[in-house]
């Protein structure tokens, strides 16, 4: 079975590949203006240069890039997403001039003249690709931590497992095993993103506070994170009511989307 490392790496590898065709691209977008540099090209590239289209493929590209980026280093998330789009900017200059202006064709003048150029984003793809292909290093590197990575193959047989136990009818203990990937991986997170954790034995409503507090999650994670942890409890601890098998197949889909999606 493929791990989630095998995983990661395959998706990146094929992003770096697409990542680098898009620069053909927008060298074929401003050919004119970098005639002399694509000259000095092999042909093989040359013709790459003029076959790739930017705009048509970029998104695609952009939104499996960050959600890659978001998985293995949030820490670089926001500027991912600067060099794409910037809301909170007062004017629109060289500096705050994005990908996604070039993309909605938007150009800036002055008295009839450009005041600069949207090839300027080119510069600006160059530093989204660079945080992308610096992932790489990350995994072929000795110091790069791989525990999430590994965990997350961990919770993902945990999450098997609690579904042979429904199968076979043990619907306290699935619910269980998938109360503690929850706690688990919230865990992870909070570290992950520097948030002290302070209680002793915390809960998933304990980590669920933290991190909403955090602006970490949005309110449909949280509500979702909240009935999670009731039907957790009902799991462990309620000896008057059963969970059904509804409830187990809740907390199976529920865990599974929340280690997906809570980074």
């Amino acid at each position: 079975m493929e791990s989630n490392i095998d995983k990661y790496k395959k998706d990146l590898d094929l992003l770096i590949k697409q990542g680098s065709s898009l620069l053909f691209g927008l060298y074929n977008d401003f050919s004119s203006e970098y005639a002399t540099q694509i000259k000095k090209l092999d042909n093989e590239a040359q013709e790459i240069i003029r076959t790739c289209t930017f705009k048509d493929k970029y998104n695609a590209w952009y939104n499996a890039s960050l959600a890659l980026i978001k998985q293995l280093v949030p820490e670089r998330y926001d500027d991912f997403v600067a060099y794409y789009k910037q809301p909170k900017r007062k004017a629109l200059t060289f500096e705050t001039y994005t990908i996604s202006d070039y993309l909605n064709c938007f150009v800036v003048t002055r008295a009839g003249q450009e005041v600069f150029k949207p090839s300027s984003i080119i510069t600006k793809y160059k530093q989204q690709f660079a945080i992308l292909e610096s992932l790489q290093s990350r995994f072929d590197s000795s110091l790069y931590e791989i525990k999430e990575l590994l965990q997350s193959d961990l919770f993902d047989s945990e999450l098997e497992a609690a579904k042979e136990l429904q199968k076979k009818g043990f619907h306290r203990a699935a619910g269980a095993i998938c109360g503690v990937v929850i706690e688990r991986h919230l865990s992870q997170v909070c570290e992950r993103r520097g948030i002290k954790v302070t209680k002793k034995n915390p809960s998933i409503n304990d980590y669920k506070s933290l991190l909403q507090a955090n602006d970490v999650i949005d309110i449909s994670q949280m509500r979702r994170i909240e009935l999670m942890a009731d039907i957790r409890n009902k799991c462990d601890h309620s000896k008057k009511e059963e969970p059904t098998d509804d409830d187990i197949s809740e907390i199976i889909s529920g865990t599974n989307k929340i280690i997906k999606s809570v980074f």
